[in-house]
């Protein structure tokens, strides 16, 4: 099994970074196309659209969370039955979860484009920018259908520890992004629409490669026979592993979105700020995330295989992991955080400018709670415990509310600069003794099987 990879054995720290390597390749590259797609908006169509793009992207958080969250949830029992070498039961849960996958799609596309509009009037979008933000959300919206698709398919391929394609497709749909937006935006003067389509288009063709690679090489994904069948069990095994992360990201997303809309009441300059320094922060804290999504395949994967040992040793090396990216992250984005928010706007623009990188760098000082904050979460997930996982989405919810309501009417900008920090400094505060009392747990009842079994 060539395109496969068993975190079971060897180095876990060679293990982590082998599978995080290329999915933080190509979740920068991801977010390079963010970043490129809103620099086009700013400078070609102005600061009134870059606006109108990042004026939904709480919405999109809260929508789209829960859709990856989802997926990510499905894939962790196939990895854990991949770490058990249960492959029958692997392509069980696959063939099940493609069954709940059309259902949640089907659905969820529905309802947020039923609610596009009322959803942008909850986060105050100013009435100035009002239009091309429901444009660009609904194209958004349509898109659902193929970021769930995608999301659950490398889901699928990253169980078996293999982020090497994912990454590859990632790159030509980034790249085909970028054309498009060329074309739509530019050449063609389609405006916000054209970000929103060329979105759409590429989103759908990194889905099909996924699709085509699964049937073309990894043919023991595929169930066959009795493994189509439905079967209960695996259908409530793969929602309580997938639900309770996707709501923990969509809990998570109300945070955002109350503190989306206390920044939004500012004006549409603080607006154009807030997307800015999203884009740029995204760029830098996705391999934070991913990091963590390393570690849930890695957790699924040894927790399946029932040692604990290695489970311990991964959240250690990927803690010294994280803290080498921080002290590079302090290295750039300190000095250059006004340079990055120049990408956006013209220099004239120079209140957007400064708001932004005000953000950033407030932002970059706690990188190393939300370093400690992904590694523990999705390690919590990848042992199987996802309604445990949740309540830290719980926690960041009630900070961000917090924040927005007292901090952003007292500091204005300067609280929304505070809102994730908080947030993620009162996760933390859960998930520490959470994971540390889940480890014993664990612990504890492997070592009593394996005491049951040698009697």
């Amino acid at each position: 099994m060539t395109n496969t990879n068993d975190m079971t054995v060897g180095s876990p720290t060679r293990g982590i970074l082998k599978f995080a390597i290329p999915l933080i390749f190509g979740y920068i590259l991801q977010q390079m196309y963010l970043i490129i797609d809103a620099a086009i908006v700013g400078r070609w169509i102005g600061v009134n659209a870059l606006a109108a793009v990042g004026a939904s992207s709480s919405i999109m958080f809260l929508i789209l969370g829960f859709c990856n969250g989802c997926c990510s949830g499905f894939a962790i029992p196939i990895a854990q039955s991949f770490g058990a070498k249960d492959y029958t039961k692997m392509r069980s849960y696959v063939s099940n979860a493609l069954r709940i996958s059309i259902v949640f799609i089907i659905v969820i596309t529905f309802l947020a484009c039923i609610f596009c509009s009322k959803l942008l009037k909850i986060v105050n979008t100013p009435e100035g920018i009002f239009h091309d933000a429901y444009i660009f959300l609904l194209l958004q919206l349509l898109s659902i259908p193929f970021i769930f698709s995608y999301n659950l398919f490398s889901g699928f391929i990253r169980s078996l520890g293999n982020s090497r394609e994912p990454f590859y497709f990632l790159i030509i749909s980034s790249f085909l992004n970028i054309i498009l937006d060329i074309i739509l935006i530019i050449l063609l003067g389609m405006g916000v629409a054209g970000a929103g389509l060329a979105t759409m288009i590429s989103q759908a063709f990194a889905a099909l490669l996924c699709w085509f690679y699964i049937k073309k090489k990894l043919h023991i994904l595929i169930p066959q026979g009795e493994e189509r069948r439905y079967d209960n069990k695996r259908i409530s095994i793969l929602l309580n592993n997938g639900v309770p992360m996707g709501l923990q990201f969509s809990i998570t997303g109300i945070g955002i979105i109350m503190l989306q809309s206390a920044n939004n009441a500012l004006g549409t300059m603080y607006v154009a700020a807030f997307t800015a320094s999203m884009r740029i922060k995204y760029l830098f804290t996705c391999v934070f995330e991913n990091i963590g999504v390393a570690m849930a395949t890695y957790c699924g994967q040894n927790i399946g295989a029932k040692d604990t040992h290695r489970v311990a040793l991964g959240v250690r090396s990927a803690i010294k992991i994280m803290l080498v990216y921080f002290i590079f992250t302090i290295l750039v984005i300190y000095p250059f955080a006004d340079d990055m928010m120049s990408l956006f706007v013209k220099s004239g623009e120079t209140a957007v400018i400064t708001n932004a990188a005000l953000f950033m760098r407030i932002a970059n000082y706690f990188y190393p709670a939300l370093g400690i904050l992904t590694i523990l979460r999705y390690s919590i997930q990848g042992l199987g415990y996802s309604n445990l996982s949740m309540m830290s989405g719980v926690m960041e919810m009630i900070a961000r509310c917090g924040v927005s309501i007292w901090l952003v009417p007292a500091l204005r900008f300067l609280g929304v600069c505070y809102g994730d920090p908080v947030a993620w400094c009162m996760a933390d505060l859960f998930l520490i003794p959470a994971f540390t009392w889940l480890y014993y747990h664990l612990k504890k009842e492997v070592n009593i099987k394996k005491v049951n079994s040698n009697v």
